[in-house]
């Protein structure tokens, strides 16, 4: 009888292991399904420190597309020579994260998590410019001036780093399934950048400086701009802060 309830003890004690490694696991791999709906593209890795805090780090990209909020945007570069109709944007980011919960079980519940971003957002900006060009006079005669209207492309990278905080509530779903959902939060810090211009062979310095004016006269409060021409390009050199909200978004992860 002695021998029998140590071997049931042994396969109950068996059980409730085994149902605790098909339930637990110490990491999450999981992706923001709300951002990939946005072509934003991520995936985190979480590990568990201990009962009540973990560790994260998570990769999102975001492919070449048309500017999104244009008209927001507009409201902070001002300048109607820009074509914002043909302003592209792509980015990724990395973000470090650490979590507190708050819940009574291992990587569930409401937490608490400030987060350190660093992000590289890729433009393409045309912007419309007209130049006129006097050409050399022929046996003492000048011929008439001609105005030119054509477009600069700039290309670049603005990269930013930026600290901020967040909540939301991670909970146990099935097996090994593990749904997160972010309620609100948001970061801020800094940024800096270079967008370049490099002109066609043949492109007069009258032109370089009709463009250089043009960025000189844009308003990007609270960015700021400083344009300098070099050979046959125009540079742009940008600072300023950085600031983005994180929203409520619906995260789905496998536990292991």
């Amino acid at each position: 009888m002695k021998k029998l309830l140590i071997v049931v003890t042994c396969i109950c004690l068996s059980s409730i292991s085994n149902a605790q490694s098909l339930i637990g696991g110490d990491h999450i791999l999981k992706t923001n399904l709300s951002a990939d709906a946005l072509q934003n593209y991520n995936v985190t890795f979480e590990k568990s420190l201990n009962h009540f805090m973990s560790l994260s780090i998570s990769y999102a990209t975001m492919p070449k597309r048309d500017l999104p909020f244009k008209e927001l945007t507009k409201q902070f570069i001002s300048n109607t020579n820009i074509d914002f109709d043909n302003f592209k944007v792509a980015n990724n980011a990395i973000t470090v994260e650490s979590r507190f919960y708050l819940g009574l079980q291992k990587m569930s519940g409401f937490y608490i998590a400030p987060y350190a971003r660093f992000g590289n957002m890729e433009i393409e900006v045309p912007v419309n410019y007209q130049y006129v060009l006097t050409p050399a006079p022929i046996n003492g005669v000048t011929p008439p001036s001609t105005k030119i209207s054509t477009s600069a492309q700039f290309n670049g990278t603005i990269r930013s780093q930026s600290f901020g905080a967040y909540f939301g509530m991670q909970y146990q779903l099935l097996t090994k399934l593990v749904l997160d959902f972010w309620v609100i939060g948001g970061h801020y810090g800094s940024s800096n950048g270079k967008l370049q211009f490099d002109a066609p062979e043949g492109v007069p310095a009258v032109a370089l400086n009709s463009v250089k004016t043009i960025i000189d006269n844009t308003k990007a409060n609270p960015f700021h701009l400083n344009t300098v021409i070099s050979g046959n390009s125009v540079i742009i050199n940008t600072d300023g802060p950085w600031a983005g909200i994180r929203g409520a978004g619906i995260t789905l992860g496998l536990r292991f």
